[in-house]
Formats: C-alpha cells, structure tokens, sequence
C-alpha cells in the first residue's frame, strides 16, 4: 500500500499551489501551515533546492473526530500535502493516504474517519 496519493501538472509551481488549495477548500480542507522547504534550505544550510511546499491542510470536524477517538492523533495532523516542482512548469502534488498513516494507531474507531478523509484527498487529486 503506497502511503500518498499523486498526480503531476503540466503548469507554474505558483499556479498549482492555488488549485491544490481551491480543491481542498472545496473539499472542507483549509491550509494551517505552509512551510516552504526551498527557503529553508537556503536559510538554514545555505543550499539550493528545487521548489518544495508541504501544505499542512485539516478539516475541522474531521480532526474534532479524531481527536475525541485519539487524544494522540494530533501527532498525526494536519494531513500534509506536498507540491513540487520536478522540471520547468512539471509540478506533482502529493497528498498522505490517511490510512496508510494511521495503520500504526491501534484504535478501530480512526478507520471510518480516516476511510472518509482519505475519500475527500482522493477527490482532491483526482480533480487537479
């Protein structure tokens, strides 16, 4: 089982950081974090790197869910979504199989939940 789910557009890496974030926005998903991984890279380490995003997107009734089930589970949230840029105006999304990640929880009330969210990335994929 992979643990993510991707597609790669043909468009600007700044244009699909915008559609990723319309989808999951249609899908309930807002953006509570954004950590630009190529800024870092050269702030910290001094390096060059290829444009990097991680999205930390939540849903808020899904983690009021998971949180009530798992106190832990915020351990494992948001549900990041990472766009990148592989080549000139080739940019993939990839968004984590929530239930690929919470496999390592045992507690089978998590399972409709994450069978749900997973449902709601799909869709976000599949309509990029």
């Amino acid at each position: 089982m992979s643990y993510y789910f991707n597609k790669t557009l043909n468009t600007s890496f700044d244009d699909a950081i915008i559609k990723v974030t319309a989808e999951l926005q249609k899908e309930g998903f807002g953006v509570l974090t954004e950590i630009d991984v190529k800024a870092t890279m050269k702030k910290k380490l001094d390096l060059d790197f290829r444009n990097y995003r991680i999205l930390g997107a939540c849903n808020p009734s899904y983690a009021y869910k998971a949180l009530s089930a798992e106190d832990k589970i915020g351990t494992m949230l948001p549900c990041n979504v990472i766009v990148q840029e592989l080549n000139e105006n080739q940019i993939e999304i990839a968004a984590i199989d929530p239930i690929a990640s919470m496999m390592a929880v045992k507690n089978p009330s998590l399972g409709d939940i994450a069978v749900e969210v997973q449902s709601k990335l799909k869709k976000v994929i599949d309509n990029l």
